[in-house]
């Protein structure tokens, strides 16, 4: 009769030996001494385990990671989040990133699919209609982060990026900018989002809203040439609302250079509170946002869903504005 559950352990405890000496019996059996091995292969013979039965016991289980930019600061968090969770409970983690591409995400998604994988962390609240139909069929638990909208079903950590939006632009015209154009950089969902909030805010002080869209993932050189097309293209320009610190870092390094003054002349905000804009002088205003917390959070409630434990589907953590000098 063959015994599927027994595990490394069990077979370093029959054989007289540490669980790392069976495992490396299994994986280069030469390296591990004549006697040695003997011990192990025989208790393998009377248990009726065969090489791959015990090696898939040994393996560590799985959590598929998928994000947008390995180049992000505010992804090397999360995951550092992550994996500060998934290490310790013993899991391993997969990490593929997509270039903020929905077809290659699509092919990612199918991809780690295909791995025997116990749940899958998403950093996009949209997919195409395949990656959605490939999502669908997965028999595994799903979670998503850096924003709240999820389908039924699925975990979602993270904060409500249009307030965000909103709250940040209210700041600035509270400061008495009137002319205030919104920096974006890949129009992805999470950009829009903030971007509507934007819209909102300024409407609501009947000023109209204005938007510089590269569609290219933001840098520090990009936020400098936003600032030079939008200066021309807007000559009463007062404020700036940037997707992300680094262009925010970008324009600022550029006002400096040209003699505009910040904010007198220009007022200016990030978003993400990333250590590159709380370094500068002035340090740049910044909606403050707890990436390492979202990714220790969402680890959390996925291993729980895993385990078939209750946990709630939604996780509000919330944002803080930072004003630095620069609003």
């Amino acid at each position: 009769m063959k015994h599927p559950r027994v595990t490394l352990q069990d077979i370093a405890q029959l054989a007289g030996v540490t669980k790392m000496t069976v495992s490396r019996f299994l994986r280069t059996p030469e390296k591990v001494a004549a006697d040695t091995a003997e011990r192990i292969a025989q208790v393998m013979r009377e248990l009726n385990v065969t090489d791959a039965d015990t090696a898939q016991a040994g393996r560590k289980p799985r959590i598929g990671v998928l994000i947008p930019s390995f180049n992000n600061q505010i992804f090397a968090d999360l995951l550092a989040g992550i994996e500060s969770v998934t290490q310790a409970r013993g899991y391993q983690t997969l990490v593929v990133n997509y270039d903020y591409s929905p077809q290659r995400e699509e092919e990612q998604i199918a991809q780690l699919l295909s791995y025997p994988i116990a749940g899958l962390i998403l950093s996009d609240s949209a997919h195409t209609l395949r990656a959605e139909t490939y999502l669908g069929a997965a028999k595994i638990p799903l979670a998503q982060v850096m924003d709240l909208d999820a389908p039924p079903g699925r975990i979602a950590v993270g904060f409500d990026n249009e307030q965000a939006g909103y709250d940040m632009t209210e700041a600035l015209l509270a400061s008495g900018k009137r002319h205030i154009v919104y920096f974006g950089a890949m129009s992805d969902a999470r950009d829009n989002k903030r971007y509507r909030g934007y819209c909102r805010a300024m409407a609501s002080q009947g000023q109209t809203p204005r938007q510089i869209a590269p569609h290219r993932v933001s840098s520090v050189s990009i936020g400098a040439d936003m600032l030079a097309m939008a200066r021309e293209r807007y000559p009463q320009l007062d404020g700036i609302l940037c997707t992300n610190d680094d262009l925010a870092v970008g324009v600022l390094q550029a006002c400096l250079r040209l003699g505009v003054r910040v904010p007198q002349e220009v007022a200016l905000s990030g978003f993400h509170g990333l250590d590159i804009g709380q370094a500068t002088t002035p340090s740049i205003a910044s909606v403050i946002t707890p990436r390492l917390d979202m990714g220790k959070t969402a680890a959390e409630m996925l291993l729980l869903r895993i385990a078939g434990e209750p946990c709630a589907e939604r996780h509000d953590l919330h944002y803080r504005l930072s004003l630095g000098g620069t609003v």
